[in-house]
């Protein structure tokens, strides 16, 4: 099983004082990215107080085929608005390096790199009883 949960706030720079029009014109952009990618289950792009967000989240039985293209979209709305910040965190059973833990993708200023997971795992005992490798 292949699980992920993710946000972003999209922001064009870290400044956090965007241009609006600069503003919408990448959520328009965040938002065809989404589109085009269509891997997300549950995916939310919306405005609150003023500034654009993004949630994802969903399970695939199988996450060598989507797991790529989340991470690349992931990175995308990076590229998109430089100012973004945000965290995605997968667990995939699958992955034999990593299966009995979340492995964390944080964007900072647009850029993502990926971290152990220190909340979450390992995935059992921290969550499960019992996991077979």
């Amino acid at each position: 099983m292949f699980e992920y949960h993710g946000w972003v706030t999209i922001q064009a720079t870290a400044s956090g004082d965007d241009d609006a029009a600069l503003l919408e014109r990448l959520v328009e952009r965040v938002h065809r990215a989404v589109h085009d990618a269509d891997v997300v289950d549950l995916v939310d792009l919306r405005w609150s107080a003023g500034l654009p967000m993004l949630h994802l989240g969903g399970f695939d039985k199988h996450g060598g085929t989507i797991g790529p293209r989340l991470l690349e979209l992931f990175t995308r709305v990076g590229e998109l608005a430089a100012g973004s910040y945000g965290l995605l965190h997968v667990w995939d059973d699958q992955d034999t390096e990593h299966d009995n833990e979340f492995r964390v993708y944080r964007m900072a200023r647009g850029l993502v790199n990926e971290r152990p997971d220190p909340h979450l795992s390992p995935v059992a005992p921290t969550v499960l009883d019992l996991y077979e490798l």
